[in-house]
């Protein structure tokens, strides 16, 4: 047998029970699937000295690449590209060493870097005022609740709920900070200065309008004489203190919003129809006396959307006395404070008219039966179209009979209605009889108050 050759090993065939010891003890065979190899680092022997003639593959060693040399002109045109950060990392490196070398180049990367700030303003760091609804929407999605809160009074629960998440997180000292109500009588602006917590006050004195049409305890105490008009209740409200509202005023508006809203829930949809007395409005003429005045008067579905309006409003005014962001309602629930304040407006127009306050009618038709029109559009979301009869409430508004064409964000128009903006400075786009588009620019503004 030469060195070459390997001697095959011996196997013994298997029996009918497979390999094992024979009788006399001793293996068969040996094992025909080797067994793992046992590393020399587990033996305690000596790791080999490494083969001298062994390969090693060397890493070549890498070089910077090249700067770009480039003519200032170039430069000079890259540097709004550098302040968008959108160079190449060579043209980047080029620029900003061109700049510590040119100082108008310096002066204008600087202009450019300040301006880039603009195009992307600083977001806030408040949660998007549609995250709520989206939430509850989804929640109520998978698992309905077992009394819910009918739809017109859903806007209130949302903007009472923002509301008191901006007043949880004012400090003590802003509760007094000044706030400054306005609003709009008959062709003028007026204004009353009160503070955060006399605002509070004020939401508190009107919500109780709500709550004594539901059968709930008067915010004013038990002696209060009948329904008031809303300035009147909180006129009466502030003057009973012996000290001006503090922040303990949150606490009973905040109780007095959930019962509201728990009341109507049990209450069922069909309580939506229930009156709410608002008073009686003053008479524009004093002499003719302060009773003698329109006695205002909305069911509960129309005297919630209001109060969600009010809120959000005064909400706008307290976040602007304390400098701190606040969004607009989500857009369906703006669209039911723009459609309530758009059914509104032929009446006070009416009550305009009367006064003398508007131009009066130029064609009176029979009740039911077309009359002259004019096409408000709303822009944005939560807006629409709607014809608004002119020349009587009873008239029905008919595109055949347009006679003029108003538009305005939605946003902007709340804002006439609250009082907040005047109707000449109204930012709206006009068309048609400019008596006619005065006259309900003028009676969107009388629907404010305090």
């Amino acid at each position: 047998m030469t060195g070459s050759e390997r001697p095959e090993p011996y196997e013994e065939p298997d029996g009918p029970e497979g390999p094992g010891p024979d009788p006399a003890g001793q293996q068969r065979g040996a094992p025909r699937i080797p067994l793992p190899r046992s590393s020399i680092e587990d033996t305690g022997l000596p790791l080999p000295d490494p083969d001298p003639d062994a390969i090693t593959w060397e890493v070549p060693p890498t070089h910077p690449p090249e700067p770009l040399v480039l003519e200032h002109p170039v430069l000079k045109s890259l540097l709004g590209a550098w302040a968008l950060a959108a160079c190449s990392a060579a043209e980047a490196t080029a620029v900003e060493e061109h700049l510590g070398d040119c100082g108008p180049c310096a002066e204008e990367a600087l202009r450019l870097r300040d301006a880039v700030g603009l195009l992307h303003p600083e977001e806030s760091l408040d949660l998007d005022p549609g995250l709520r609804t989206r939430v509850l929407e989804s929640c109520l999605g998978r698992r309905p609740p077992r009394i819910p809160v009918p739809e017109w009074a859903v806007p209130y629960d949302a903007e009472s709920a923002r509301l008191d998440a901006l007043l949880r997180d004012i400090g003590d000292s802003e509760w007094h900070a000044p706030v400054r109500l306005r609003w709009f009588e008959q062709d003028g602006p007026v204004n009353r200065k009160s503070t955060v917590a006399g605002v509070i006050a004020h939401l508190l004195a009107v919500d109780g309008l709500v709550g004594l049409a539901l059968g709930l305890d008067d915010p004013l105490g038990p002696g209060t004489a009948g329904p008031q008009h809303p300035t009147r209740r909180t006129e009466a409200y502030w003057h009973a203190s012996h000290f001006p509202p503090t922040r303990a005023v949150r606490g009973p508006w905040r109780d007095q919003t959930h019962e509201i809203v728990r009341t109507v829930s049990f209450a069922g949809d069909g309580s939506g129809r229930l009156p709410v007395p608002y008073g009686t409005v003053p008479a524009a003429d004093p002499a003719a006396g302060a009773e003698t005045g329109q006695k205002i008067e909305l069911p509960l579905r129309d005297a919630m959307v209001d109060r969600a309006f009010e809120c959000w409003i005064h909400a706008g005014d307290i976040a602007e006395a304390v400098d701190y962001p606040y969004d607009p309602p989500a857009p369906r629930h703006l669209h039911h404070m723009i459609a309530l304040a758009v059914r509104l407006l032929p009446g006070t127009l009416a009550d305009r008219r009367r006064s003398g306050l508007a131009a009066p009618p130029r064609g009176l038709v029979a009740a039911g039966t077309p009359g002259r029109t004019l096409r408000l559009e709303i822009e944005g979301l939560g807006g629409g179209e709607w014809l608004i009869p002119l020349d009587s409430p009873a008239a029905v508004a008919s595109a055949d009979r347009e006679v003029a064409h108003v538009a305005l964000d939605g946003v902007e128009f709340c804002r006439l209605a609250a009082g907040h903006v005047s109707p000449v400075e109204a930012a709206a786009g006009q068309d048609g009889d400019r008596e006619a588009i005065r006259d309900v620019l003028f009676a969107a503004a009388s629907l404010s108050r305090l």
